[in-house]
């Protein structure tokens, strides 16, 4: 199984954040000096008279503003704009004002006084817009994207620079392509998706080297670099730098030779040659002040804090994040002030001033939730920024506890996670404007959300420090956080001790997760064809992972059988099979337990409250309760890769017989083959009380609109056969329960925010009770267990207890074989 962790996780878990200058051209010279009023400019110095006259005056005045503007004096080129359009408005050239406008917005977002840039913007838009001028509205719009983007409103920006792109697409303004292109990409490694950037600024690279803009080739050049070095990829990284600076130098870019050489600052503080990266940073902070690029100054002081962070000289470290949290709240980079915060409370942890680096890191967290909340209710940004701002939560856990203020950690790890989910789910709860009063639970709140579930939550969280590796500091798990929140809001905390894994056993939680499951017989996405597990190893594997979850916090479980735990995994931990989890006698945790798993503890808050909406249906609907049950459908054919030509997915005659089986036990008639089809199911699926899905799943290799996953059934001339966890997203729900028997409907893309896929989707999508698999069960151990489900449900609404019964009566029919009943898991309600 490939490793969800890796890449990303190495990313997020990153403890100081090195801040790159990303290469957003500052205008279109170009366009500005073709444009009709510079072919007039005359180098008259005294006032014009005439018309004609006072048109050449605004028009040398504007160029000069420009070229003022190239050589970093941007407060000389305002000067020169407010003359030039103050000529502009008198003499009533409208095509001069909207292009000084545009200046004056970009002096300002060069000074870093974002307000006045957007009114300028705005005003300058509005001209070319009134004009027709798509050329001029095109570059405007490119503006406000840039501006936007320095403000942390990732959401608008892309709208702008989308909008941009189209318009120089239908004008074929390749220069506008490119440079719209690039900008997006710029605004995607902000969002974490390096892949997706790299993509941008490649095809905006070949389109800049086609119409031979060396400008425009050096920022593509620049952002590749960055993306490389966000990818760990530092090679490559400093030869496309090196391949920007004699560029920029070439051009007499003094900002974007700024900006490279603070990269190959970052570079080589990554390779640990810090003399060199302080070198680098120095020469940046030099142009910088020269030219009046405080936004400049200000990222190139933060990564020499960061640099002597990691040489241990605390006091200069401290310093130097401090100088740029000045500047930041001085010019409105709320961003970069977010960035400073985390490196500060890092520094301050390090020289041991916790209470500083708390409140600190406080601060932080509150500049990460400012941004996260101007993405609105677009929930793959929010999914997606908050991996680059979740090392902030963990770093403020640690601070914590080594406080020894074991609440207000779990207030923070429960603040840490799920926070897309919770938002999204409160929107469908509550109403669409719900999203300004979503607030984290406080420990009061956690703890009656323990008392209503009547469950005891255990929470997981993983810990990392940075350790001195051989080429460069490497970041490594350290701690498992583990707290245990009984029915009676007793909290306690306890800690697994991580650093042997990699230092003793050259492994991690990630992969210790993917042995386990291995052992069992599991290999990646379904069940291996194997004619027997080796049991020892299986027990051996099991047994590490009971020891490191859930060993240390035995005594305080509920003693009671029937009594509920509800698991918080986080990232990798959402694929471990709790219920196979062993015991050093060798029993097995759903022996002892009846289990559920969440993402949140506050996500189990709404889906209780999903659960009143449902309880409060019609009283007609409760008298007659439909149950939709779906099996073996006439199957779709399917491209799983890029290129290759689609085809037919296999059948599955036993997932027929356990639907059939299941439809008898339920009273009702199962969907089978083309009668199973997207339209069909889709249709009673909103009136279901209960639906049950024994059909094939696909995962993250399957992805449309940004969620992965998809369901199986019959295609028909409506649609396609394909029920995406998109799709599901959008649909309205009523039932109590949903059951995906097929393959791996618990997996999809793990990231800080939860599972993302089809779970995820259906329990948005309004149904309290989800239960999906972390594999694919073979056809009769599946078909027996699900069958004992329906059974014990009949006579126990409880859903963890039906479900826990019919993994313990599976069990006595393939003793030793967890892969045959330990993939199903509950998530969300039991009742």
């Amino acid at each position: 199984m490939r490793s969800q962790i890796g890449l990303c996780a190495f990313i997020t878990f990153l403890a100081t954040i090195l801040s790159v200058d990303l290469g957003f051209p500052t205008v279109d010279w170009q366009f500005i000096q073709n444009s009709k009023f510079s072919s007039a400019i005359q180098n008259s110095q005294a006032l014009a008279q005439t018309p004609a006259e006072r048109e050449a005056e605004a028009d040398r005045l504007l160029e000069q503003g420009i070229e003022q503007q190239k050589k970093g004096q941007f407060r000389a080129s305002l000067q020169s704009g407010q003359e030039a359009l103050k000529i502009y408005r008198e003499i009533a050239d409208k095509k001069g004002e909207g292009a000084v406008l545009n200046n004056l917005g970009e002096a300002y977002r060069s000074l870093g006084d974002y307000t006045r840039a957007i009114e300028f913007y705005q005003q300058s838009l509005a001209v070319d817009r009134s004009l027709g001028n798509r050329k001029g509205e095109s570059y405007v719009l490119n503006n406000l994207g840039i501006v936007h983007h320095h403000l942390g409103d990732y959401a608008k920006a892309i709208d702008y620079f989308e909008q941009r792109l189209t318009i120089a697409r239908e004008i074929r303004d390749r220069s506008g392509e490119q440079g719209a292109l690039g900008n997006i990409g710029i605004v995607f490694y902000s969002l974490g998706n390096y892949v997706k950037a790299i993509d941008f600024h490649q095809q905006s690279l070949a389109i800049a080297r086609e119409l031979g803009d060396r400008s425009g080739e050096g920022a593509s050049l620049n952002n590749l670099g960055i993306a490389y070095d966000s990818l760990g990829d530092y090679s490559r990284a400093i030869n496309y730098y090196q391949q920007r600076l004699p560029l920029a130098r070439e051009l007499g870019e003094r900002h974007a030779e700024g900006q490279v050489l603070g990269n190959l600052g970052v570079a080589y503080m990554d390779l640990r040659d810090y003399p060199k990266a302080i070198e680098y940073l120095q020469q940046r902070i030099a142009i910088a002040r020269e030219i009046g690029d405080r936004l400049g100054e200000a990222t190139a002081l933060g990564n020499l804090g960061n640099a002597y962070t990691s040489l241990g000289n605390y006091a200069k470290a401290i310093d130097y994040q401090q100088q740029r949290i000045a500047i930041a709240r001085q010019i409105g980079d709320i961003e970069g002030e977010g960035t400073a915060l985390n490196n500060l409370g890092v520094a301050l942890r390090r020289s041991g001033k916790l209470t500083e680096a708390e409140k600190t890191l406080s601060a932080g967290i509150q500049i990460w939730e400012s941004l996260r909340q101007k993405l609105g209710n677009n929930d793959t940004y929010k999914v997606s920024v908050f991996e680059q701002q979740a090392k902030t939560y963990r770093l403020l856990q640690q601070v914590l506890i080594a406080q020894n203020k074991i609440n207000e950690a779990l207030e923070i790890a429960e603040r840490g996670r799920a926070r897309a989910f919770v938002e999204l789910l409160m929107t469908r709860v509550a109403s669409p404007n719900a999203l300004t009063t979503i607030t984290p639970p406080n420990i009061q709140k956690i703890q009656q959300i323990a008392k209503e579930q009547n469950a005891t939550l255990v929470e997981y969280s993983i810990i990392v420090d940075s350790v001195e590796g051989k080429n460069r500091e490497q970041i490594e798990e350290s701690e498992l956080y583990i707290w245990v929140v009984k029915p009676t809001g007793e909290v306690s905390f306890r800690s697994s001790n991580l650093k042997p894994l990699w230092q003793q056993q050259n492994t991690d939680l990630a992969k210790l997760v993917v042995n386990g499951r291995e052992s069992i017989g599991v290999r990646g996405r379904g069940l291996s064809v194997v004619s027997k597990v080796d049991e020892t190893s299986q027990a051996k594997q099991l047994q590490q992972l009971h020891q490191l979850l859930i060993q240390p916090i035995t005594d305080l479980l509920p003693k009671e059988a029937n009594a509920r735990v509800v698991f918080i995994p986080q990232t990798s931990l959402f694929l471990v099979p709790f219920a196979a989890l062993q015991d050093r006698s060798g029993k097995y945790l759903i022996e002892q337990h009846t289990i559920l798993t969440a993402p949140s503890i506050q996500v189990l808050d709404l889906t209780r409250q999903q659960k009143q909406r449902v309880e409060t249906r019609s009283l007609a609907s409760r008298q007659n309760p439909n149950v939709l049950v779906v099996g073996n459908p006439n199957m779709p054919s399917v491209s799983l890769k890029r290129g290759e030509s689609p085809q037919k997915l296999s059948s599955l005659p036993g997932a027929e017989r356990e639907a059939l089986a299941i439809a008898t036990l339920l009273n009702t008639k199962a969907l089978i083959g083309n009668s199973a089809n997207e339209s069909a199911v889709v249709q009673q699926m909103s009136k279901a009380k209960m639906i049950h899905l024994a059909t094939h799943g696909l995962l993250d290799d399957f992805q449309r609109s940004g969620v992965p996953g998809a369901i199986a059934l019959a295609p028909s001339s409506q649609d396609d056969g394909l029920l995406t966890a998109s799709e599901i997203l959008n649909l309205k729900l009523n039932a109590e329960l949903v059951v995906l028997s097929a393959c791996d409907t618990g997996r999809g893309k793990l990231t800080g925010d939860g599972v993302i896929g089809l779970s995820r989707s259906l329990i948005t999508a309004g149904v309290p009770s989800v239960i999906v698999t972390l594999w694919s069960i073979p056809d009769n151990s599946s078909a027996l267990l699900m069958t004992e489900f329906y059974r014990n449900l009949q006579q126990n609404p409880d859903k963890a207890q039906a479900l826990r019964s019919a993994m313990l009566t599976t069990m006595k029919q393939y003793p030793n074989q967890p892969s045959a009943w330990a993939a199903y898991t509950l998530i969300g309600e039991a009742e």
